[in-house]
């Protein structure tokens, strides 16, 4: 059985957007708008050396809210990808909810059973890939995702990104990081404590 780190993506591996028409930060609207966290690769990149399966998991409700195009989430995805493959950096799966409960997109307006804090994708790559999930981690910056990530049966790393304070404070995670680079070290730092 293989061992899996499940990394959000916004807030963790790329920068929040700051969205004017909504005065919050938010995922990318456009692929211009996607920027890599300072380290980010290079973290990716040592985990995966490491020996660990990587696997995104993400909320993207935008086009179910009608605040962008699923052309426009698809090309931010595109370009994180590119970036990561240009780094030598591969992910087993990426797995995005398109949904939104209080979405207004015929479709894509409902309770799924996809979104985080449900464990359904993190379940599905555990079936897939014969997942270890006992040594498996999940790194977030809300608290859906460290309860995402606890229904799973994984460890959890909360990153402390300052843009997301406000969907944060009433999830225990495992530890809390400062940003991906000290999550990453600290895993290392674990694995090495057990050999």
């Amino acid at each position: 059985m293989r061992r899996a780190v499940f990394f959000d993506r916004d807030g963790v591996i790329n920068e929040l957007f700051y969205n004017p028409e909504t005065n919050e930060f938010e995922s990318p609207m456009d692929a211009k708008d996607l920027k890599l966290k300072t380290g980010a690769l290079e973290s990716l990149k040592k985990i995966q050396d490491l020996d660990f399966l990587l696997f995104l998991i993400s909320n993207q409700p935008s086009f179910a809210k009608g605040k962008t195009s699923l052309e426009n989430i698809q090309q931010v995805h595109e370009k994180l990808h590119g970036a990561l493959v240009d780094f030598g950096i591969h992910f087993s799966e990426y797995y995005y909810c398109f949904h939104h409960p209080k979405g207004i997109v015929e479709g894509y307006s409902y309770d799924c059973a996809c979104r985080k804090p449900g464990p359904f994708f993190l379940f599905k790559a555990a079936d897939q890939y014969r997942l270890d999930m006992n040594n498996s981690w999940l790194v977030g910056d809300q608290d859906i995702d460290i309860l995402c990530g606890q229904k799973a049966g994984v460890k959890t790393i909360l990153i402390e990104e300052k843009h997301s304070a406000s969907k944060r404070g009433s999830s225990c995670p495992d530890y809390v990081v400062k940003d991906i680079q000290e999550a990453v070290s600290f895993i290392n730092t674990k694995m090495n404590s057990k050999t």
